[in-house]
């Protein structure tokens, strides 16, 4: 039975840094994709504006 307890707590930082490190790249990944889709929208807000075509969407 130690042996599992002693795995198990070194494993934990391990583990924990892991999530860490997983919330904080989705953080910025949907900070990232939110921005992109901000600027666009102000992009073709400006663009409407302007009486320009809308810019081609490579996403499609």
């Amino acid at each position: 039975m130690d042996f599992w307890i002693a795995a198990f707590w070194s494993i934990l930082p391990t583990a924990a840094v892991l999530v860490v490190f997983f919330l904080v790249l989705r953080g910025i990944n949907r900070a990232d994709r939110t921005e992109r889709r901000t600027y666009a929208r102000i992009e073709a807000e400006e663009r409407a504006k302007r009486g320009l075509t809308a810019a081609s969407d490579p996403e499609g």
